[in-house]
């Protein structure tokens, strides 16, 4: 090999291995901000409550959910002449943290403060348009401090009111069908150093005109 082709290849070669170090240090870089918490959100249990007319609601892992209600009382609702009343309905999510660092335990420096969460719902067949399918998503506030490992419950809307006037829910009204969802819901926060977090737990949701009791 001649002097130039010695001197081309050296080159080559440094020029190689400075690209290298640069997507090296571009990949470490974004590892650096993404996952900054020392600490993961796990979501225990995610379970839902049908909305009606008193008493208390049951949660359960299947939402049954309810589209319109006939309502018997108070007056003027009566037996012979019920209210139709949409109601919404709630969610509960067990929420608790972990540290990244198993050998570590979560301190006071590690609280976390989950302030809003994102409902979606899709469909296993895949029509997920959202008005013509499914519920529109939905965003909406909450506020909790987790810290260290003591788990806390959230009760936020699974099913707004709205959504149930809209379609393709407010057609189930005069329809025997029954639509079967799955409700992913993202729950959003940040740590005491400014840290954001989040973690997303599911659980099925089927709409339907079912019977009153």
């Amino acid at each position: 090999m001649t002097p130039k082709g010695r001197t081309t290849m050296r080159l080559c070669t440094r020029l190689t291995a400075l690209a290298a170090l640069v997507l090296a240090t571009a990949s470490c870089g974004d590892m650096a901000r993404e996952g900054r918490a020392p600490v993961y959100l796990v979501i225990n249990s995610l379970t839902g409550a049908a909305g009606g007319a008193g008493g208390a609601r049951t949660f359960g892992g299947t939402l049954f959910s309810d589209v319109q209600v006939l309502v018997t009382s108070p007056a003027p609702c009566t037996t012979a002449a019920p209210c139709a009343t949409f109601f919404a309905d709630t969610g509960q999510a067990v929420i608790a943290m972990a540290p990244k660092d198993s050998t570590v335990a979560p301190s006071s420096n590690n609280q976390v403060t989950i302030s809003r969460y994102h409902v979606q719902y899709t469909r296993a067949d895949g029509r997920n348009t959202p008005g013509v399918d499914v519920p529109y998503p939905f965003d909406g506030a909450v506020t909790v401090t987790l810290s260290g490992t003591s788990a806390a419950t959230i009760s936020f809307e699974l099913v707004r009111h709205i959504a149930k006037q809209e379609s393709p829910l407010v057609q189930l009204i005069q329809n025997p069908q029954v639509i079967t969802t799955i409700a992913n819901v993202t729950f959003y926060g940040r740590d005491v150093t400014g840290n954001d977090i989040s973690v997303t737990g599911s659980i099925t949701v089927e709409f339907g005109n079912f019977g009153d009791s």
